[in-house]
C-alpha cells in the first residue's frame, strides 16, 4: 500500500497544480498564418509572457532557433535570474499541419509540448506563440525593446486572439 501512496500523492499534487494555473484563453485559435521556418529561425526577444514556473523571475529572455541536420530545430532558451545566466537546450519538430505553424518542443527527452505560432508579422519582426490549453503565451520580437506603437499593437492583437491581457508579464530587456 505504501508503494502506491507516494505516486498517488505526486499525481494528485501535479493535477492540483495544473488546475490552479489560470487559463488565459479557453478557446485558443488555430494559427493564423503560414510559417516559413527559415525566416522564423534566429534569435527572438521575449516582450511579454504569461508567467510560468520555469521562467519565474527571468529577465533578458531570448529564444534562439536553428536548423539541425536531421530536419528538426535546435532550441536555446536563455534568461538572467538573480544576475546569473540560465540556459535550457531543447529540440523542436514540426507536427505536419498545413501551415507549418504547429510545432512540438522538448527539453526533457521524449516529452514534447505544443508550440503554436498563432500569429506573426509579415516581416517576421514579431510572433505570438501559444498552445492548445490557453495557459501559456509568449509575445516574441526581434528587437529587445519594440517601439510604443508596436507594443500597443501586440497587446491589442493578443486580446483579439481571445487572451486575457491582464495576465501578461512584460519582460525586462536590457
Amino acid at each position: 500500500m505504501r508503494q502506491l501512496l507516494l505516486p498517488l500523492l505526486i499525481a494528485t499534487a501535479g493535477l492540483s497544480a495544473c488546475a490552479a494555473m489560470p487559463v488565459g484563453n479557453p478557446k485558443v485559435p488555430e494559427p493564423a498564418q503560414r510559417v516559413e521556418l527559415d525566416r522564423y529561425l534566429g534569435t527572438w526577444r521575449e516582450f511579454a509572457r504569461y508567467e510560468n514556473r520555469f521562467e519565474r523571475d527571468c529577465v533578458n529572455v531570448t529564444a534562439t532557433y536553428g536548423q539541425r541536420p536531421d530536419g528538426k530545430l535546435s532550441v536555446l532558451n536563455a534568461c538572467e535570474r538573480g544576475g546569473k545566466s540560465t540556459v535550457a537546450k531543447g529540440v523542436a519538430r514540426l507536427t505536419g499541419d498545413d501551415k507549418g505553424a504547429k510545432l512540438e518542443v522538448s527539453f526533457f527527452g521524449p516529452f514534447y509540448a505544443d508550440y503554436w505560432v498563432l500569429d506573426r508579422a509579415p516581416d517576421y519582426s514579431w510572433s505570438i506563440v501559444g498552445e492548445p490549453s490557453g495557459r501559456y503565451l509568449w509575445i516574441l520580437t526581434r528587437q529587445a525593446r519594440p517601439d510604443a506603437q508596436t507594443r500597443e499593437d501586440l497587446v491589442a492583437r493578443v486580446k483579439a486572439l481571445g487572451y486575457d491581457t491582464s495576465l501578461l508579464h512584460f519582460t525586462a530587456q536590457p
